[in-house]
């Protein structure tokens, strides 16, 4: 007996809707809108902000195949979805490639504070070492802890009981940055002490990485970890991914 096209659309339309009805069974049409909706099915939301490391070339649109981009950020957010489909969690990416810790700033309303975020993690920094080495201008360094600054005040002044997580910036001595490694390490090193005495100030979640990156490489060449000396290879992210883990579940049930 042959099934009409109709008929056929008609049995998967009814069993489809009578799955995602059961108990504890989402699709991503329950999920919000991935570039602009807050998450209103109360589950622990995050989001990641920062730069290209961050920005993972993600899609600025609805597809959820690419929506969190590739790197660390997604290795977390599917492995925290894949452990917890009962939790409805929430993921957002924001990072934007070539952003410094000053191009937050004026899209902290929209992409940060207007999603609501019970973790907010933030890894920015890089871009803003590059400026103060090919600028040569050591005042840049205070313009970075100032805007910095900001952007937390804003979050511990609106969202209050959101979870902070900040993450340090690292390096490697691979192309560029081993060219003129001396004053990478100098910059960097200053970040990296601003954002933890920001970190202690606003109480937040510290993310240690430049001594991880720096263990890993007694596995394995500095290039394994970090192709340029600042963009991370693919075993880079799950050492992120890692770290992050780690010091986020000790402090979240997540």
């Amino acid at each position: 007996m042959k099934t009409s096209r109709r008929d056929f659309v008609h049995k998967i339309g009814l069993t489809g809707l009578a799955a995602l009805s059961a108990p504890g069974i989402l699709s991503a049409t329950n999920y919000p809108n991935s570039i602009s909706e807050p998450n209103e099915n109360k589950g622990l939301t995050s989001l990641f902000q920062g730069d290209s490391i961050t920005d993972g070339n993600r899609t600025r649109n609805n597809d959820w195949n690419h929506v969190m981009g590739h790197g660390y950020q997604y290795i977390i957010s599917s492995r925290l979805w894949f452990d917890n489909p009962d939790k409805n969690y929430m993921f957002y990416n924001r990072g934007i490639s070539g952003n410094r810790v000053k191009d937050l700033e004026p899209r902290w309303q929209k992409d940060a504070l207007d999603l609501k975020p019970d973790v907010l993690s933030i890894l920015v920094g890089i871009n803003d070492v590059g400026a103060i080495i090919n600028n040569r201008d050591p005042e840049l360094i205070e313009q970075f802890e100032m805007h910095y600054t900001n952007i937390l005040v804003q979050t511990k002044d609106v969202l209050p009981a959101t979870q902070i997580v900040l993450c340090e910036p690292f390096i490697l001595p691979v192309g560029r940055v081993k060219e003129n490694l001396k004053n990478w390490e100098t910059a960097v090193s200053k970040q990296q002490k601003i954002i933890r005495k920001l970190a202690k100030t606003f109480d937040t979640i510290y993310v240690e990485l430049q001594e991880p990156f720096n263990k890993a490489c007694k596995k394995a060449p500095a290039e394994y970890w970090i192709w340029d000396g600042i963009h991370p290879m693919p075993a880079g992210h799950e050492l992120i991914a890692r770290e992050w883990l780690k010091e986020v579940q000790m402090k979240i049930n997540i």
